[in-house]
């Protein structure tokens, strides 16, 4: 199978490619989800459905499933009951028990790590002391994608976003995902929900299943933020609610990078490439190297993988039209245009990648050397694989347990600090034009 993929081999180019992929966040929000390309009709639909769940609850959930995704589904049905859990606990293979537990035990180790200690003082100087505590989000929603029908369920996604979400002390989790036309929910995902310790499961995709977590429904709690990636619709309805919600981000398109030297094998390169390829038409793979044989080589891999992957279209769609191979002077060059991608997920495979890493601002999770591919990031290694894409990494992160947490501030003053303090503090209070606030730290003296 040919592709048609040539070797770039200027800054312009590449910078121009790179503006093409960062762009790819508009290019999503138009895809096949809403086929005719009208942003204007996908805000209204999205919009009209927001006003019914929010005014209808269940019962408009209960409809719009129906016109949407023809699923016939009564309002007292909308949650998955204990019976179900046990159910798919019963159905589920013992090797996708073993491995769901095994990431849960992964990435629960990673998020432990990472807590913040709760309570943090520091004296700043005789009578005045500072800190900051942190306390969990107290109500969570996560949409998890399933594909038409629930036919392709983000089963690691539930993992992957919600264990940080129960390390960092949030009570109750609800999960909104699609079912199929016997409103049922695939076994696996049911079980990973069960695992990550999901309060409740409500059997909606799409905005109306965002809606209900935002808004409240009879049956579904309502959340204050809500996370997950999702199409057109689901960031629509995220993108709206934002404000009356927290939202994680405005997930775009899978991407990958990879800086590589002569030292990378053309063969896996490829494998890495396609392996992001292969998730949707707008993904993108980025190979970048100052070695230009191992990007022909890796040309020459990718024609010949891509003829027997089983989703060979799809990837060979995102290769010829966001996949890249760009030859750099060097690897300093090829840093600096990393950084200026901010990609999702970033592989080394150099022959000194730590050098390399120290150069690079800009990744939502960085893979370093031959033997750690991204999809080890995606499913056993630990961290959360919910990152920033279009170039969101220059600016933001990925979840993980900060995700769910709030921090306050704390402050303690002595009346000789305070005392201290009053004549900065009034000045400026005056210079404001806010005598009242001047006055307030006055009162405390009057005597």
């Amino acid at each position: 199978m040919s592709i048609a993929l040539t070797i770039l081999d200027s800054e312009e180019k590449a910078l121009n490619h790179i503006n093409k992929i960062t762009a790819r966040i508009s290019d999503h929000d138009l895809s096949t989800d809403n086929p005719k390309g009208d942003q204007l009709n996908l805000h209204k639909i999205v919009a009209d459905i927001l006003s019914r769940v929010r005014t209808d609850g269940d019962s408009a959930v209960s409809d719009i499933l129906a016109e949407i995704d023809k699923v016939t589904i009564n309002e007292s049905s909308l949650i998955v009951r204990q019976a179900e859990f046990d159910d798919a606990k019963k159905a589920l293979d013992p090797e996708i028990e073993a491995a769901l537990q095994l990431m849960a035990q992964r990435i629960e180790k990673y998020a432990k790590q990472m807590m913040p200690p709760a309570v943090e003082w520091f004296k700043e100087e005789e009578g005045r002391e500072l800190g900051y505590r942190f306390t969990p989000i107290e109500n969570v929603g996560a949409y998890v994608p399933g594909g038409l029908g629930g036919s392709t369920p983000l089963v690691s996604s539930v993992l992957m976003n919600l264990i940080p979400a129960k390390v960092a002390g949030v009570q109750n989790i609800v999960v909104a995902t699609p079912c199929n036309a016997e409103a049922k929910i695939h076994p696996a995902l049911l079980r990973a929900c069960e695992i990550a310790g999901v309060s409740t499961v409500y059997k909606a995709g799409g905005a109306q299943g965002v809606a209900a977590m935002a808004y409240g429904t009879q049956s579904c709690p309502k959340c204050v933020k809500v996370i997950g990636p999702g199409n057109a619709f689901v960031q629509e309805a995220k993108r709206q609610l934002f404000g009356l919600i927290d939202i994680d981000m405005m997930a775009g398109p899978s991407e990958i990078a990879i800086l590589a030297d002569k030292t990378a094998s053309p063969e896996v390169l490829a494998a890495d490439m396609l392996a992001q390829a292969e998730h949707d038409p707008l993904a993108s793979s980025v190979l970048i190297s100052d070695d230009r044989n191992v990007l022909e080589a890796t040309i020459e891999e990718l024609e010949t993988a891509l003829a027997c992957l089983p989703k060979k279209d799809i990837a060979a769609h995102s290769i010829e039209k966001f996949g890249a191979v760009l030859h750099c002077d060097s690897i300093e060059q090829g840093c600096e245009w990393v950084n200026e991608l901010g990609p999702e997920h970033l592989e080394l495979i150099l022959e000194d990648s730590e050098l390399a890493l120290g150069k690079i601002k800009h990744a939502g999770a960085i893979f370093i050397g031959p033997y750690t591919p991204e999809v080890v990031g995606d499913y056993t290694a630990g961290p959360s694989h919910t990152l920033p894409t279009c170039g969101a990494a220059k600016f933001s992160s990925g979840i993980n347990v900060y995700t769910f947490l709030k921090s306050s501030s704390l402050l303690k003053y002595s009346k000789s600090a305070m005392k201290n303090d009053l004549s900065a503090l009034t000045a400026m209070a005056r210079t404001e034009n806010l005598e009242g606030h001047a006055r307030s730290a006055e009162s405390r003296f009057k005597d």
